[in-house]
């Protein structure tokens, strides 16, 4: 049985982008403020979105991703040779810079509520960032892809030595495989071996490093796939889809191994409207049906704002739907949270 307790409420990690941040960033491309000046316009939105989220009794805190243009930012602006205007591998890769690792380090010193770190899986950058026309010196999208899982696998030991216990990574190529369809860029297997080799071996009993291989369902369900996905690659949590009541998410939900967590996005981060308690209550009854009551998490179904300035939900929405997340948790476990 897993011990999700500490992280039985989470998120995705990505928040909505507040005005004054958004504003900065552009006038720090346009030149009018200095790097300085911007960090602390940052440092100041992360501390407001900390206090949100400590107030919410989330049992995971996490930075918003507010220093990041996207998730995969984390390692374009650390990495060197990734060409910045396409985002393609062109030469060897050379980090100089952490990629995560000293942010959310500075996460953790603002609150006692565990720090969650979010990543792009390596297979996923992989497919991509590879382009055979750009010169790069990678034979192959596979090996490009092992390149990128040493520096995420680095980082990944760099996070866990600051103390940090949580850590997602996103792979939404998988969505692709699980509905019966070619993996775009890499085949199943080597995107399998490629996030593998991310995962550092011998973690300590309470890590949970987690892979959300899709924000939605597929309309089918590969059972196959699914199957061999969520036995073979060595993540401890897979974070799923739930929030439809779609026949194909509890295909997802039975494919998950007894051994791994499994976090079910009950509500729809894209859209304001909340949904049905009742509906809720009644997918989650079904689902601890399939699996055990301790090996499930809740959260919403992706992050509040992915791409920074994209479309989003408000501030004020965005909060409505933590609390809707956190009630379902708090219907489901009562005390023991």
């Amino acid at each position: 049985m897993a011990d999700t307790y500490k992280f039985r409420i989470d998120h995705h990690g990505s928040l909505v982008r507040p005005a004054e941040l958004l504003s900065a960033r552009q006038r720090r491309a346009a030149g009018e403020i200095s790097a300085e000046e911007l960090r602390a316009v940052e440092d100041q939105a992360i501390a407001e979105a900390v206090r949100m989220q400590r107030k919410l009794s989330l049992s995971a805190v996490s930075d918003g991703e507010f220093r990041r243009a996207d998730s995969r930012s984390a390692v374009f602006d650390a990495v060197s040779g990734l060409r910045p205007a396409d985002r393609v591998a062109v030469d060897e890769l050379k980090p100089h810079a952490s990629l995560v690792a000293d942010d959310v380090a500075a996460l953790a010193g603002l609150t006692v509520i565990p720090a969650k770190a979010t990543l792009p899986s390596p297979a996923s950058l992989a497919a991509q960032t590879f382009d055979p026309s750009a010169g790069s010196p990678f034979g192959s999208a596979r090996e490009l892809g092992e390149a990128i899982a040493v520096l995420i696998r680095d980082e990944i030991e760099s996070i866990l030595a600051r103390g940090v216990r949580y850590i997602q990574l996103d792979n939404h190529l998988y969505s692709a495989a699980l509905g019966g369809e070619p993996l775009p860029g890499l085949s199943l297997d080597d995107a399998i071996a490629i996030d593998s080799l991310a995962l550092p071996l011998g973690r300590a009993d309470d890590v949970r490093i987690g892979l959300c291989p899709a924000t939605s369902a597929p309309g089918t369900v590969d059972a196959a796939v699914a199957a061999r996905l969520f036995a073979d690659l060595p993540v401890d949590r897979w974070l799923l889809p739930f929030y439809r009541g779609a026949a194909e998410e509890l295909e997802l939900l039975r494919a998950v191994p007894a051994a791994k967590d499994v976090c079910l996005g009950i509500v729809d981060p894209t859209v304001a409207e909340l949904e049905d308690i009742d509906a809720i209550m009644d997918r989650m009854d079904i689902a601890f049906e399939i699996r055990d009551l301790e090996d499930v998490a809740v959260s919403p179904a992706a992050g509040f704002e992915p791409v920074a300035g994209g479309p989003s939900i408000g501030v004020e929405d965005q909060k409505r739907k933590l609390i809707h997340v956190e009630t379902v948790a708090r219907m489901c476990w009562g005390n023991e949270l």
